[in-house]
């Protein structure tokens, strides 16, 4: 160990903002997702008027997908892909790879809100995945994906038994789960603020940029015409079609799917049901054998928080920690503006959490530091529905778990287009809307005593009046 990470380490109990401080101090302001891959487009902006059947706007997970279906379901289509940016530079690329079965945000959620069909949408869910797997495996994609589960701990004491009825309710619904007392979990992946564990199996762990670069191939074989650095400006009617309008071009198409997660969406009602959050997140630089020993994490799955403003993370295929959550922040107006994915007391937060979490690895220093934004509902699941006649359907809305669920938000939206009644449009869940959020100044106001509502009870353990209320409006909170 050298003089300054000695001296570092030293501080670990005494000076934990000086610590976090000191390893913050040359992160790269960029995911490190994007330092593991080739990130070069491979789209053309857009240049004068085109046609197509189908127009996707939205380079990341649910468009890449919807393109990807739509070409399956009729090879002689003409899909366009219009990304403002590039492939995997939104949400789809920065995020933490998590992969999820659930469609519910969670079984809580899925029992408060849609007890009576919840078992279709588990196994919904299940078939969504395995059938991602299949793809990949089909596809040689190789995006580092592992169904290893993951692992959430209890680090206060009502915690503990959060986590014993997440467990009963789990073996109610057929999920299987294991609970840990603190020795087990500490066990298994080692830190003094672990009290109590539940490992589940379903899901797991996928890089989230080779995943996005894989799809967006996949669909190019298929016959995709993507153009990157193309922004849809607005979409209109055109006589029997509509018209995508872009700075430089503008493209018609029969149809249009929108995929634009937590951006300023093209239609007004997208206003009222999506809310951008922006999520902080850090990076290690890559762990020494010495230093993965001394935290265990054998399984390498991955693992978050059981409270509601919760950690998650994970290690990385060249043994780094991933590990980001706890503060999302809301802006006022819907901002989205890029000039706000550095926020230093968010990542300091962070950072000092990290080291609370392993004071073992008080010598380590984070090498990136960024943020996204994450598309949230009301009710913490997507906002599925068409407009213009039926010629533009739109899924947006995973509030932080579309790194699965994108697939079957892009098929959803598909069905929608086509007219179709199928096992996915038929559920309440893509039939009803959220609860629309209020416009501003109360959305922001509203957005800020829920976010203080969600700290008290992660303190206290005591679900205060604001939070009953909206569980019984079926409001995401539960989940």
């Amino acid at each position: 160990m050298t003089q300054d990470t000695s001296r570092r380490a030293s501080q670990g109990a005494g000076d934990l903002d000086a610590l976090a401080a000191d390893a913050l101090a040359d992160a790269s302001p960029r995911p490190v997702w994007w330092d593991l891959h080739d990130l070069t487009p491979a789209g053309e902006p857009l240049a004068g008027d085109a046609d197509a059947d189908l127009v996707v706007v939205g380079g990341g997970l649910t468009g890449l997908w919807a393109a990807i279906h739509a070409l399956e379901a009729d090879p002689g289509r003409r899909v366009v892909l219009l990304e403002a940016s590039h492939v995997a530079v939104g949400a789809s690329g920065r995020n933490g790879g998590f992969v999820s079965e659930s469609l519910t945000h969670g079984l809580p959620h899925g029992v408060a809100t849609w007890p009576d069909e919840l078992p279709e949408l588990i196994r919904l869910g299940r078939d969504n995945v395995r059938e991602i797997a299949g793809f990949l495996d089909a596809e040689g994609i190789d995006a580092d994906l592992r169904l290893c589960g993951k692992t959430a701990v209890a680090t206060r004491p009502h915690e503990v038994e959060s986590l014993r009825r997440a467990h009963e309710l789990n073996a109610r619904y057929g999920e299987a789960s294991t609970y840990l007392t603190a020795e087990e979990v500490r066990a298994d992946v080692d830190s003094p603020t672990y009290l109590a564990g539940l490992r589940t199996t379903s899901g797991g762990l996928v890089d989230p940029a080779a995943l996005v670069i894989g799809l967006r191939d996949a669909a190019l074989r298929r016959g995709l015409v993507l153009h990157e650095e193309t922004p849809v400006l607005d979409v209109r009617r055109d006589g029997g079609r509509l018209a995508c309008r872009t700075p430089a071009g503008t493209v018609r198409a029969s149809q249009v799917l929108l995929a634009t997660n937590a951006f300023p969406p093209l239609m007004r009602r997208l206003r009222s049901w999506v809310l951008p959050v922006w999520d902080h997140v850090l990076a290690t630089e890559p762990l020494s054998a010495d230093q993965l020993a001394s935290i265990g994490w054998a399984d390498n799955q991955g693992l978050t928080d059981a409270g509601n403003q919760f950690h998650y993370y994970r290690r990385t295929p060249d043994d780094r920690i991933l590990w980001g959550g706890y503060d999302a922040v809301y802006y006022y107006g819907n901002r989205t503006d890029a000039s706000l994915e550095q926020r230093e007391a968010s990542h300091r937060l962070l950072a000092r959490q990290f080291f609370e979490t392993f004071p073992q690895l008080a010598d380590v220093r984070m090498s990136h530091r960024w943020a996204g934004v994450i598309d949230t509902t009301s009710r913490f699941t997507p906002a599925f529905g068409t407009a213009m006649g039926g010629r533009l359907a739109y899924a947006v809305g995973y509030t932080g778990l579309g790194v699965a669920s994108s697939r079957f938000g892009a098929r959803v939206a598909l069905d929608l287009l086509a007219g179709e009644e199928t096992e996915r449009t038929a559920t309440r869940m893509v039939r009803r809307r959220p609860v629309p959020f209020p416009p501003e100044p109360a959305r922001y106001a509203a957005v800020q005593a829920a976010r203080a509502a969600l700290a008290r009870e992660d303190e206290t353990g005591r679900r205060g009046l604001l939070l009953r209320t909206m569980d019984r409006f079926g409001v995401g909170f539960n989940s």
